[in-house]
């Protein structure tokens, strides 16, 4: 079994006792990370041990439905910089944590961002009412700046995806590279953005849960 299916094995087991201990409520997951950290796959992964080993009812539902459009992010000035903080609606993000925990609707729509338009489709997803677990996974769910200081009391359980610098750097480079990017590109990219917001994701994070190393 490789290294990440143990990880997302563990978290998975932790989410069903806290599923249990919240009286069969619903519960949300935090999966937090730099990009590049693997976040994403873990929380993938965790999702898929509910469902296949615990039988539990699990959705997933990322951050990234919430970055501005390209057309905001050009009026403020900021569409080099996406992903950074201040590119996200975290006003908006927060409410629908709140909303998704508070289980109330027969069914929820979110956002899901489609990378290969660098866009965030409207009603993406469906979340219904008899999802049990949601494993929430993006960049900035433990930032103790303000007002994304406000998330992590509405999580149940949350985790942080740990990678080096040299790791991160390497993984976004290959992310762009497999997009068709040309090295300039790729080097701008990462060198002046990603790995910049990267490094201030993990500076910038409060203490989770549970630390999990993705190296």
């Amino acid at each position: 079994m490789s290294k990440i299916d143990v990880n997302a094995g563990e978290i998975a087991k932790v989410a069903v006792q806290r599923l249990s201990e919240n009286g069969g409520k619903r519960i949300l997951i935090a999966m937090a990370g730099a990009p590049g950290s693997g976040k994403s796959t873990l929380a993938e992964r965790v999702v898929q041990s509910l469902k296949t080993e615990h039988a539990v009812r699990a959705a997933l539902f990322p951050m990234d439905g919430y970055h501005y459009d390209d057309a905001v992010l050009e009026q403020m000035g900021r569409r080099p910089y996406k992903g950074a903080i201040d590119t996200f609606d975290a006003h908006g993000f927060r409410h629908m944590l709140e909303r998704l925990k508070a289980n109330e609707d027969d069914v929820i729509a979110v956002p899901v961002f489609d990378r290969m338009i660098e866009i965030a489709r409207a009603g993406g997803s469906l979340i219904p009412q008899s999802t049990d677990i949601i494993v929430c996974e993006g960049n900035y769910l433990l930032a103790r700046q303000a007002p994304w200081d406000k998330l992590k009391k509405i999580f149940d359980f949350t985790v942080f995806v740990d990678v080096t610098e040299d790791n991160l750097r390497q993984r976004l480079q290959d992310r762009w590279r497999a997009f068709g990017l040309d090295p300039k590109e790729i080097n701008r990219k990462v060198e002046e953005n990603d790995l910049p917001n990267g490094l201030a994701i993990i500076s910038g994070s409060a203490e989770p849960d549970r630390r999990i190393d993705n190296n």
